[in-house]
């Protein structure tokens, strides 16, 4: 997840003692528009040679700790150097993308379980970070896939993550969706959005308009944020399913137990 309006507020989930992790829970800083050419990029042009050999040298490759072990993912783990290390000799924007975040853990899942959701339709999932919730939507049969994510660099991790899967990779859109024109998607995906209330509030109208202009379903996963549990968006939700988080997630999210899908019905 990687839209950012204003002061990241992570810091009631924050976890264990990466510096680098502890820096991407609670920091800000991400520009919305952190580059200045055209926001459409096909997933070949991300794989700078040298940004691609250092996400290899410095994230691992793990299936274990997670709803979804079916799926491959290049994250920060314990093992990775800069998991230890002081935060600011990461040389990038806080990677939010090497985090597998609990709302996309169980949206993935959802979508996994249940493949009728995407099958032969277009999907958009919105602040992709990693990609999983993307992958999913591609193993279950999405017939045209979005991801979205601000940060150039997750960009490179998804492509590198497509490939984990034995995936053709899917166009990734590099700039706040926000702010462009709304395009007609048959669902829209996203999980771990509601961290900050202005972000939240832009959430909510932008869903409805989506909802509204083109029918389009919208599904949200979330672990029960406080900006998300006490925004109005609750009464226009209508709640797919609940999971138990396994014993890795719960440590690395100072104790979250549960993460669930819910459906926009505004």
């Amino acid at each position: 997840m990687a839209l950012s309006l204003g002061r990241r507020t992570f810091a009631p989930f924050a976890t264990n003692h990466c510096s680098v992790f502890l820096k991407a829970v609670r920091s800000s800083g991400l520009s919305l528009f952190p580059w200045g050419h055209c926001p459409w990029r096909r997933t070949g042009s991300f794989l700078d040679p040298e940004m691609k050999a250092f996400l290899e040298e410095n994230t691992e490759v793990t299936s274990s700790g997670s709803l979804t072990p079916e799926i491959q993912l290049r994250l920060l783990t314990p093992r990775c150097k800069f998991w230890w290390q002081r935060a600011d000799l990461w040389p990038y924007s806080e990677p939010y993308w090497a985090i597998y975040w609990p709302g996309g853990q169980a949206l993935s899942r959802y979508l996994l379980d249940n493949p009728d959701v995407v099958r032969g339709k277009s999907v958009l999932d919105l602040g992709s970070g990693c990609g999983a919730t993307a992958i999913a939507a591609k193993m279950s049969g999405a017939s045209r896939i979005l991801a979205n994510d601000i940060d150039p660099i997750a960009g490179m991790a998804i492509r590198l993550n497509c490939e984990l899967n034995q995936l053709n990779p899917f166009p990734i859109l590099t700039k706040n969706i926000l702010d462009l024109e709304q395009d007609k998607w048959d669902l829209v995906v996203l999980g771990d959005m509601f961290y900050d209330e202005d972000l939240a509030d832009s959430l909510h109208q932008w869903l409805k308009n989506c909802f509204w202009t083109h029918r389009t379903r919208v599904l949200i996963g979330d672990p029960g944020r406080p900006q998300f549990s006490g925004h109005s968006i609750q009464h226009q939700l209508h709640k797919l399913i609940e999971y138990s988080l396994p014993e890795p997630t719960r440590r690395e999210n100072n104790g979250l137990t549960t993460s669930t899908v819910w459906d926009f019905q505004p």
